[in-house]
């Protein structure tokens, strides 16, 4: 099969090609997949460069397929894992980026009510159950409250809005150019304000009659101006460091005391290892919400085939790319002539 696969870590995604790898074979546990769909996560970036902590842990080591989120139709499955050759799904494993893959069942979820692939891979398998996760499970959020989204026109900011406004709570957003604040006031928010301007928080808390937000969902790593916009006792949930360049933030935590506040740390993959039934739960009310139609897919384009990848992988480093950006590997009605 054809796929995007990691031999060694890139310093440039134009390294990066498509080969010819043998197709995988599935354990009598696992299920395979006919991929049709896959979408861009910053993840992807990372793990090709050999950046994340994945690979210093060697969990994610070369040889292995780049691609994170997928979508797709199951090939064969294991008679008891609830999942039938033909049927439609989509999730989060490395190796999306190919034409197949092998998972466990508890990878997979169905096609939602209503939604096709190439929706779902513009939603993110490993990209909107993190939103949820940090705003429903975490940080609790209710009717009636105001959440400070960053990088809110992001592949996890664009759900995240739809999240809290499915909750019945009220979003501002930041973002880092004109054109993304475009998107995001598209999603009916309270206001936006560019995090790339000085000031920014002032302007938080103009929006909040200087009252500050009740949560923030911070994935850029901004956790100190943050607390600026909180009110008291407010927490920040913080879920990435994505605007850091791997360089931490350092905090005065006499910031923390004064304002009362709660920083609640979540990764859902690690979660989800140490606690399956959270990501069961996740999921179930993820799917819920996805069939209410409250929350649609914030697509900035299709790439089409595993070729195009190297300069999908270019866009989003370069920050050109707002929601999802999705790669459409084979053509859905040609999965029909495999199975």
């Amino acid at each position: 099969m054809k796929a995007v696969q990691i031999r060694k870590f890139v310093d440039s995604f134009s390294e990066l090609a498509v080969t010819d790898i043998p197709s995988p074979v599935p354990k009598s546990n696992e299920v395979l997949v006919h991929i049709t769909h896959s979408a861009l996560n910053h993840v992807d970036l990372l793990y090709s460069r050999g950046k994340h902590q994945n690979n210093h842990s060697g969990l994610v080591k070369p040889p292995f397929v780049l691609g994170l989120e997928f979508a797709g139709v199951v090939a064969s499955a294991p008679p008891d894992s609830g999942f039938e050759p033909g049927d439609k799904v989509w999730g989060a494993s490395v190796g999306g980026f190919a034409e197949q893959i092998v998972v466990p069942p508890s990878v997979l979820q169905r096609l939602p009510t209503g939604w096709t692939l190439h929706d779902v891979a513009g939603l993110g398998g490993a990209t909107a159950p993190v939103s949820y996760g940090a705003l429903v499970r975490v940080a609790q959020v209710k009717a009636g409250q105001i959440v400070l989204v960053h990088a809110a026109a992001g592949g996890l900011g664009v759900v995240a809005v739809q999240i809290a406004h499915a909750l019945g709570a009220k979003v501002i957003g930041t973002v880092g150019s004109e054109a993304k604040a475009e998107v995001v006031r598209g999603l009916g928010v309270l206001g936006v304000v560019r995090y790339d301007k000085d000031g920014w928080e002032k302007e938080v808390l103009k929006l909040t009659d200087g009252v500050g937000v009740d949560s923030v969902y911070d994935t850029v790593g901004l956790v100190e101006k943050s607390i600026k916009c909180l009110k008291f006792g407010g927490n920040v949930v913080i879920a990435g460091f994505a605007g850091l360049g791997g360089k931490m933030e350092t905090l005065a935590m006499n910031r923390v005391l004064l304002k009362g506040a709660k920083l609640l740390g979540y990764r859902f993959g690690e979660t989800g290892r140490r606690n399956p039934q959270e990501n069961e739960e996740v999921w179930k009310g993820l799917t819920a919400m996805l069939e209410s139609g409250k929350i649609k897919p914030v697509i900035y384009g299709t790439y089409r085939a595993l070729q195009s990848v190297p300069q999908a992988m270019d866009d989003l480093a370069a920050r050109k790319i707002w929601g999802k950006a999705v790669v459409e590997i084979q053509h859905p009605a040609a999965m029909s002539a495999k199975l």
